[in-house]
């Protein structure tokens, strides 16, 4: 598919906020939020902030949205950026694909609340899900970036600690290493317009405050991935991030995992956020909700 005018402009918004100059992490929060508050929200959408088990969330739904089936997302930002904020655009067009509620989760960023807060988080807000009569089976675990390699981390810990698992689980151009080895950093580093391997990295040390970058619940590459549900992986041809996508495929795939993915040309770092202005943020939420639709 021939990629669409509208792709050089996000790629230059993208590409305008990772080059400015920040002086610190909260410069760098507000940066995000900026970037994304140009964007427009469907008026038929509607929002409601709660609390999820002790962590503040947002329920977003659109009309005709089956009472039954949740998305719980996890918002990307390195673990350190991101709000619902910064996503609850993105997660009005995920509701109408999936023809379901989203509840988006403000987990606890660091470095004021490193590793594992937000596993911690996501677990304490699905077991809500299950007390208000939720049905396990009709919940996906969805995420981008950072939250990404949370759907995978919680949902490994769900099964450890023996909660029942949700249908599936959406990782949108998932950071799943922290150690960040994938050749992709190098052979993409020219191309992606955000993501870069000395950032990543000054990420991963403020979420892991001293801990392995190793530990399976921080880097779900190197976890056990046995019995977890059906994944549905999306990532651009251009992302540093490319290779930990595959690498997370070929370890679900290794474990009996059934895994789809998708490898979107030329787009970069969850292009997906840009759905009111590009049409191929469109079409791959609207894959999304096929995905979805399929096992809820």
């Amino acid at each position: 598919m021939a990629q669409s005018p509208q792709l050089d402009r996000v790629i230059s918004l993208i590409r305008a906020r990772a080059t400015a100059p920040r002086k610190s992490l909260e410069e760098d929060r507000v940066s995000y939020e900026t970037m994304l508050s140009a964007l427009t929200m469907d008026d038929d959408i509607s929002t409601e902030r709660i609390g999820a088990g002790g962590v503040p969330a947002e329920w977003i739904a659109a009309p005709g949205a089956n009472p039954t089936v949740v998305m719980l997302y996890l918002h990307g930002g390195g673990y350190v950026l991101g709000s619902m904020r910064t996503h609850r655009i993105m997660l009005a067009h995920l509701a109408k694909a999936c023809q379901g509620k989203v509840l988006g989760l403000d987990y606890r960023l660091a470095p004021e609340n490193p590793f594992p807060a937000p596993v911690d988080d996501t677990l304490a807000a699905y077991r809500w899900l299950l007390a208000q009569g939720y049905d396990h089976r009709k919940v996906v675990l969805a995420g981008d970036s950072a939250g990404g390699g949370l759907v995978v981390a919680a949902m490994v810990a769900m099964r450890y600690v023996g909660e029942p698992l949700p249908a599936a689980g959406v990782c949108l151009s998932p950071w799943v290493d922290m150690e960040a080895t994938g050749q992709s950093f190098v052979t993409n580093a020219a191309a992606d317009p955000s993501v870069a391997k000395d950032r990543i990295l000054r990420m991963a040390g403020l979420y892991l405050a001293g801990k392995p970058p190793q530990a399976p619940l921080a880097s779900p590459i190197h976890a056990d991935l046995r019995g977890l549900p059906p994944l549905f992986v999306q990532v651009g041809s251009i992302e540093t991030l490319l290779d930990d996508a595959r690498a997370l495929t070929a370890r679900a795939q290794a474990a009996g995992v059934s895994v789809e993915l998708e490898v979107w040309e030329d787009m970069p770092h969850v292009w997906q956020h840009f759905a009111p202005i590009l049409p191929e943020a469109q079409h791959a939420i609207a894959r999304i909700g096929e995905f979805v639709r399929k096992y809820v």
